[in-house]
């Protein structure tokens, strides 16, 4: 296998991220908007609430992963959501999608997270395949989202 790298982003790699989210969002069904690139920014510039990283293949970047951090009364204390996760389609079907999520198991355990949460679209199975596998269940509840800004 190729070399397969992961490192945290920074500000010099604000470029690079916000291309590889673009194709993400995209791949989605939903463009990413200013807000989405606000905040990519912020992270690369350090958010203290996130994190990202992103995944290279023989120095290239063809993925990248942010990591959100929050408080749960019901899991005890700090949690963790992983908002986006990102293969290009390149370098899917190698195993790097499994290495991604004990690289950001890790990191959340790292960061004193009980319990990590992530969103997939339930028509994704490839992605429901991969979080199955690292042990992610359904809760039965339904994510809802509503906007303030």
């Amino acid at each position: 296998m190729s070399r397969f790298t992961i490192r945290p982003v920074g500000a010099r790699d604000l470029e690079a991220l916000t291309r590889l989210a673009e194709d993400f969002h995209a791949e989605d069904g939903h463009v990413l908007d200013a807000g989405g690139r606000r905040a990519l920014a912020a992270i690369a510039g350090g958010e203290p609430l996130a994190r990202a990283w992103l995944f290279e293949l023989v120095g290239r970047a063809v993925g990248y992963g942010v990591l959100t951090l929050g408080f749960s009364v019901e899991y005890g204390g700090r949690d963790g959501f992983i908002d986006d996760l990102y293969l290009a389609p390149e370098a899917r079907g190698r195993g790097l999608g499994r290495q991604v999520m004990e690289f950001l198991e890790a990191q959340a355990r790292a960061l004193g997270v009980h319990a990590l949460h992530l969103e997939v679209g339930a028509e994704n199975a490839r992605a429901l395949a991969l979080y199955d596998r690292s042990g992610f269940r359904d809760t039965g509840r339904r994510l809802m989202s509503k906007r303030l800004v």
